[in-house]
């Protein structure tokens, strides 16, 4: 007859911490050097940098893959006072891929300048409206061809799935395919903070990403998932701004303005009711966009021609105005501390 062979209670509890971490790292589909702990997380619905401290973005958003040549731009951006910079990057469906060696490139300059590094794949937006946009599954499988330039990269590097991933039909999947795209994700090892954009080229119209954010955020293993809503002609009212961005931090998801401007073909934003609703709850904003547009919305330039000292009047409003990021913007604590 064998005999049963009984450990100490303390030896019992050390292996029962290993199986629980073990288990925990399985959950978030871990691989690498990727996990959720070691970079941006979030935590009762606030994002919190790598050491734990409250980070509130106050951003630019720069169009770098079509203007890749423009590389003084994000030391430019840090000269504004801004502590995060919103990269527009392209999977090669609707624009030249950026790849691997550029993404590295760019996460480089994010660091050396002392910026929160938001990327994200530009080929989603209006899908399946825009023609030849692609699906968030396209997005996901792009960040695995360029994953060795981000896993280590976490404490200042965030990804943003896919810009503006459904348009004004088909929304209905956003819930789905946004959850899955999460998930797949972490199965991947990613362990980033992800934000995830809303349907309606990214104004949420319709409500789906507000009244199904809650189940997407649970639908994330890492709970490490960050809802970003654009704010342009459908906020065209203060209470509209702040209706919105109440419900999320009533229902303690974390939720930031993405895009947003002074300005827009469907619209006249309440630019100074995002940015003072924004301040007065402690959310994040990333205004639209540095230089470079075209068709008709050239007014959305913060600097002409991409020279920081040809502010235009949305750059003057938005880096020096009242609740602006040179008067709010705090810095990423990760950068303080190195």
């Amino acid at each position: 007859m064998k005999r049963r062979l009984r450990m100490p209670a303390a030896v019992l509890g050390v292996l029962a911490m290993a199986v629980l971490l073990t288990l925990s790292q399985a959950s978030f589909g871990m691989a690498g050097k990727a996990t959720a702990a070691t970079g941006f997380h979030v935590s009762n619905g606030r994002l919190l940098d790598a050491n734990g401290n409250d980070f509130v973005m106050r951003g630019i958003n720069h169009a770098h893959t079509w203007y890749p040549n423009e590389t003084d731009s994000l030391a430019d951006i840090k000269a504004t006072g801004a502590n995060t910079v919103r990269v527009v990057l392209s999977s090669g469906d609707l624009w030249n891929r950026n790849d691997t060696a550029d993404v590295a490139s760019v996460v480089d300059d994010c660091e050396r300048n002392e910026l929160v590094c938001v990327l994200e794949v530009h080929d989603t937006i209006g899908y399946p409206e825009k023609s030849g946009a692609v699906p968030l599954s396209r997005a996901v499988d792009y960040w695995n061809s360029v994953k060795s330039a981000l896993v280590g990269e976490e404490d200042h590097v965030i990804i943003n799935l896919g810009n503006e991933p459904f348009g004004n039909t088909g929304y209905e999947a956003w819930t789905e395919d946004t959850s899955n795209a999460i998930q797949r994700m972490r199965e991947l090892g990613f362990g980033h903070t992800l934000i995830a954009d809303a349907p309606n080229w990214g104004q949420d119209w319709t409500y789906t990403m507000r009244d199904n954010a809650a189940s997407v955020f649970r639908a994330d293993p890492a709970r490490n998932t960050v809802f970003s809503v654009h704010m342009y002609g459908v906020f065209d009212t203060a209470t509209k701004v702040r209706n919105y961005l109440n419900h999320f931090v009533d229902a303690g998801l974390p939720i930031i303005v993405g895009e947003f401007g002074h300005r827009h073909s469907d619209g006249d934003p309440a630019e100074d009711a995002v940015m003072a609703t924004a301040e007065s709850l402690g959310l994040g904003y990333i205004g639209w966009s540095w230089s470079g547009n075209s068709g008709g919305v050239e007014y959305l330039d913060m600097v002409r021609d991409f020279d920081p000292n040809q502010l235009t009047p949305w750059g003057e409003r938005i880096i020096n105005g009242p609740n602006g990021i040179r008067e709010t913007s705090e810095p990423a604590s990760v950068y303080c501390t190195r």
